[in-house]
């Protein structure tokens, strides 16, 4: 008989005789080449923890924001100064408000209202002459004048935030309150002014796990 040339066959060398009925059996599969890998393991186990925290801050968020609402509503400090600055007063009222009764002592309160009208006593003064510069020039300079007296009053308002995020650091943060700038409108006009907010931090509940 003779086979086509476009067909190869090779010779069988093996040690055993092939059966009759031409089947073939190939070796099963070893066992340890089906587990995953420490590489893939150890992904999982990240998977699974970023799962895991992912899930813990959405209920403290939940949380927080659920104790939020039963907060009450934020103590506002107004400016009771004669200059007023880009809606920045010179200064700020000092009475002790009858909110904070029980939660801040009289005293930290009036040295703290102190200080924030030690930095404002410093500063507007030189916006208002660099105010009253740009005013006059005005006209001369389309404006351009009044440049130095903008920077000087962000200036001012970054000087005010850093000061009261100082004294929350050293004090009201232990007292579950929260000092900071806001803008808000007049009690007796629609203008915009900045006044001082405290606001009630919501208290981290005893069986709440750190």
């Amino acid at each position: 008989m003779v086979l086509p040339q476009t067909q190869k066959w090779h010779t069988y060398k093996g040690k055993h005789p092939l059966p009759k009925d031409g089947t073939v059996s190939l070796p099963a599969p070893h066992r340890g080449s089906a587990r995953p890998s420490r590489a893939m393991m150890e992904d999982f186990d990240e998977i699974y923890e970023e799962e895991e925290e992912g899930e813990e801050e959405d209920e403290e968020r939940a949380a927080e924001e659920q104790l939020l609402k039963y907060a009450p509503d934020p103590v506002v400090v107004r400016g009771s100064g004669h200059v007023t600055v880009f809606g920045l007063s010179n200064k700020f009222e000092s009475e002790f408000p009858s909110a904070l009764t029980g939660k801040v002592a009289p005293e930290e309160f009036k040295a703290s209202m102190n200080h924030v009208n030690g930095c404002l006593k410093k500063t507007l003064p030189v916006n208002v002459r660099w105010l009253l510069c740009g005013c006059l020039c005005c006209c001369c300079t389309l404006g351009f004048s009044l440049w130095p007296v903008i920077c000087l009053s962000k200036r001012t308002q970054r000087s005010m935030e850093k000061l009261l995020e100082w004294e929350n650091s050293r004090l009201y943060h232990k007292l579950c309150l929260h000092w900071r700038l806001s803008k808000r409108k007049c009690e007796t006009n629609n203008m915009m002014e900045y006044v001082i907010l405290i606001e009630f931090l919501p208290k981290i509940p005893i069986l709440r796990p750190d």
